[in-house]
C-alpha cells in the first residue's frame, strides 16, 4: 500500500482528533470528481485499512454543463474499479440555479442518502465528508467579510458542523490547500474531471478564486493560508465565547428571567452577547444583532422599564429588577 507524506500528514491529523472520523465509522464522501474531492477520496481509501472505515461515495449532478452526465458515468466506473459503492443524484432543471440553491440541494441529498444507508441492517451513517480545503476557507472569509458578516460568519467553514441532529458534516482536509491537492492528484495519477462552471465568473466564489485571491497572493504571498488560519482561530474564539457566556448566564439568572442589576454591570456589547445566549437557550434564536444591541442599550442603568418587540412573535419586557421573555398572542379577527 502506498505511503506518502500526504498520507502521514492526514493520518497524524486524524490520530490527534480521533472523534473527527471515528474508527470503523460509515463515511459518506461527497465526490465531485474535481482535484480536492479526488485527493480526499484517494487518501481516505488508502488509510481505510488503518481506520477500518466503511466508505460510500455520493456524486451530485447539478446539470450545469453538457458533460455532467459523462462525468458522473466515468467517475462511477473509476470508483467501481476501486470496489467502492457509488450513489448519485441528479438535480431537476432550475433547482440549482445559483450557488446557494446548489449547496442546499447537495446537503439535502447527502442527508437523504445517509439516512438511506442507516436504514440498512447493521449500518449507521452519521458522517458526511467533503473535500473543502484551506483555500476554500480563505475564499469564504473574503466573501463573508465583503457581505458584512460578524466574527461568527468569519469563522465559517468549520471542520465539523451538524447537518441535523444525527448527521455531521466533516471537512478533514482543511489542513491542505488547493495547490497541495493538485500535487496529490499528479503524484498519485488520479483522474480529475474539470467542471466548466468553476470558470463561470457569474458565480461570486469563482471571481474570488480566479481574480481576487491571485491579486492578494501577488501582493502578500501566503495570504490564503493566513486567512484560513484566522478562520480557525475565530472558530476557537467563538467556542470559548459560548462557554464563557453559558457560565455568565447562570450568574445573572433570577426567579423572573435575568437579573437586570447583574446585567448592567457588563459592557453594552457583553450584555448583547449574553442576551443572545439567553434567547437561544429559551428557544428564541435568530434575533438580529441590531435588535440585541438596541435591547442592550434600553436596559442600561437609569433607563426606565419598558418592552421591545423582537419580531417572530417574541417580546422582551424589563422592569427595575429583571428582564423577561414572553410570546405575543395574536388574536384572530
Amino acid at each position: 500500500m502506498p505511503w506518502s507524506p500526504w498520507h502521514y500528514r492526514l493520518h497524524k491529523h486524524l490520530k490527534n482528533k480521533p472523534s473527527l472520523l471515528p474508527q470503523g465509522a460509515c463515511l459518506l464522501l461527497a465526490i465531485s470528481g474535481g482535484q480536492d474531492s479526488m485527493a480526499l477520496l484517494k487518501l481516505l481509501l488508502d488509510l481505510r485499512r488503518l481506520h477500518h472505515w466503511n466508505l460510500h461515495i455520493w456524486h451530485g449532478d447539478h446539470c450545469w454543463h453538457e458533460e455532467s452526465q459523462l462525468t458522473a458515468h466515468e467517475l462511477k466506473q473509476w470508483c467501481t474499479k476501486q470496489d467502492l459503492q457509488v450513489h448519485s443524484s441528479q438535480a431537476s432543471k432550475g433547482l440549482t440555479k445559483n450557488e446557494a440553491s446548489a449547496r442546499q440541494w447537495r446537503y439535502e441529498q447527502l442527508v437523504k442518502q445517509a439516512n438511506s444507508l442507516s436504514s440498512q441492517k447493521e449500518l449507521t451513517c452519521t458522517h458526511v465528508i467533503t473535500g473543502h480545503t484551506s483555500s476554500d476557507r480563505a475564499e469564504t472569509v473574503l466573501l463573508n467579510l465583503a457581505r458584512g458578516a460578524d466574527l461568527a460568519g468569519l469563522s465559517s467553514l468549520r471542520e465539523v458542523r451538524s447537518l441535523n441532529e444525527e448527521i455531521k458534516l466533516v471537512r478533514p482536509i482543511l489542513c491542505f490547500n488547493r495547490k497541495e491537492t493538485e500535487q496529490i492528484c499528479k503524484e498519485m495519477q488520479l483522474p480529475v474531471w474539470i467542471d466548466p462552471s468553476n470558470r463561470n465568473l457569474n458565480f461570486s466564489r469563482n471571481r474570488i478564486r480566479h481574480e481576487v485571491l491571485p491579486a492578494l497572493e501577488a501582493l502578500h504571498p501566503g495570504c490564503s493560508l493566513r486567512m484560513a488560519a484566522l478562520a480557525e482561530r475565530l472558530t476557537h474564539y467563538k467556542n470559548d465565547q459560548l462557554s464563557l457566556s453559558n457560565l455568565a448566564l447562570k450568574a445573572v439568572k433570577g426567579s423572573k428571567g435575568l437579573r437586570r442589576e447583574a446585567l448592567c454591570q457588563l459592557s453594552q456589547t457583553a450584555r448583547a452577547t449574553l442576551l443572545a445566549s439567553w434567547l437561544k437557550e429559551i428557544g428564541a434564536s435568530g434575533i438580529s444583532t441590531s435588535s440585541l444591541v438596541e435591547l442592550s442599550k434600553k436596559i442600561e442603568p437609569n433607563q426606565p422599564p419598558g418592552s421591545i418587540n423582537l419580531g417572530k412573535g417574541l417580546k422582551i419586557n424589563w422592569t427595575k429588577g429583571s428582564v423577561q421573555f414572553s410570546e405575543i398572542n395574536h388574536q384572530s379577527s
